[in-house]
Parts: C-alpha cells; structure tokens; sequence
C-alpha cells in the first residue's frame, strides 16, 4: 500500500522568486509605484509569503538591492586579490576590476540584467533618504577600498582627485550595464552592443587616460 506524500515548496526558490519579480515591478514602478500584490502575483506566490519573509515592501526593496550590490562587490573584491597575486596591480587593471562585475551583471538576464541596471541607478542617483542610505551602506566600502587603490597607483593624483575620479568611472560604468542599442544607432550600425569586453576595454582607457591627465596637471601645479 502506498501513500501520496505532498511535496513542501523549497523556501529558497520561492524568495528567489520573489526578489526576482520585485526587482522587476521596482524597476518598472519605482518604490511608490510598485505594490506587494502585483509583486506576488508575478511571483505566483501568495501575497503572505512576502510578509514572511521580508516583513514588508521597504524590508523587500532592500533585500533586492542587497542580493545584486553583494555579488558586485564579491566579485570586485575577488578581482582585486587576484591582481595582487599575480603582481598586476595596474590603473587599467583596477578600473576593470571595478566596471566588469556591474556591467556583465547589467547585462545578464539571468542575474536580473537591465532591472538591476534601472534600479541601480535610480537608487544610486537619488536624493531621498532610502536612497541616499542604501547606497552608503552597500557601496561606500567598496568605494573607499577602489578609491585607495586609485590614489596608490597614480603618481600625483591627491585623494579627493580619487574621489572624483571614482564618481566619473562609476557613472560611465552604470550608463554601460543596459545595452540600449544607443551605439548601434549613433554609429549607424558600425559599432555593436553586445561585445562586453570591447565596451569594457573602451572605458577603460577613456577612464584612466582622464585619471592620468588630472594627476599630470596636479604635478604640474605643484611649485617647483
């Protein structure tokens, strides 16, 4: 004799789900816009579910915006003991190791792709106090680490150039994670939206050749 046992819901998979959906009805609504009721029935979860687990629709938004911002950062920090290992700690070598991690992300599906892209600089570029804070609390150690590096590498180059520098290179880093098909059209079809290491690369020297030029007239600056 045999007896039908009901499978249990793997808890993982349905918080997965319901951070998925959120990223998505976030980024498409914004915090005010977006409600926990579409937000479920995209997750085909039960609307209670989000109260469970998340507690509600401000604890839900920073959960999204934490899952994404700690795998950049991971990566970035991983990157970065990688170069010292290998003794290639160089400007161009930084940069990448601080635009890759946000732009292959910005431009994988499967990683919440240009959701993410949306929400992050919606978030990143705010002036609310949710913005302003989340963006503290998930990016600013992370800033401060790449900034240090910045300013050891570059002769000449002071701290507070650092700081701007970093601003610049995570501007140009954020315009880049969607791939809008904006170079295809200016271009006229010449240049793709698609090759990321060439996209990459491209920022790079643009990034560091600004970065040298404001450390070589800071030098020049200096009296003699």
């Amino acid at each position: 004799m045999s007896r039908n046992t009901a499978t249990k819901p793997d808890p993982s998979s349905t918080q997965d789900n319901i951070l998925d959906a959120a990223e998505e009805v976030f980024a498409e609504n914004g915090f005010h816009g977006a409600t926990t009721r579409v937000i479920a029935d995209k997750a085909q979860a039960n609307s209670a579910l989000i109260h469970y687990y998340f507690g509600n629709k401000e604890k839900l938004f920073e959960a999204v915006f934490a899952r994404r911002s700690e795998a950049i950062n991971e990566e970035r920090r991983q990157q970065l003991t990688r170069l010292r290992q290998a003794n290639r700690v160089t400007l161009e070598a930084i940069l990448d190791a601080l635009l890759r991690p946000t732009v292959t992300l910005g431009r994988d599906p499967s990683r919440g792709g240009a959701h993410y892209a949306r929400l992050l600089v919606h978030v990143a570029s705010g002036t609310d106090e949710r913005s302003q804070r989340l963006t503290k609390e998930r990016y600013n150690a992370i800033a401060t680490l790449f900034i240090d590096q910045i300013a050891a590498i570059t002769p000449g180059l002071t701290r507070d150039d650092a700081v701007l520098c970093y601003l610049n290179a995570i501007a140009i880093g954020m315009s880049l994670m969607a791939p809008t098909g904006r170079a295809e059209d200016l271009s006229q079809g010449d240049l793709r939206d698609d090759d990321i290491d060439a996209i990459i690369a491209g920022a790079v020297r643009f990034i560091s050749a600004g970065i040298r030029a404001i450390a070589a007239a800071k030098e020049r600056e200096q009296p003699t």
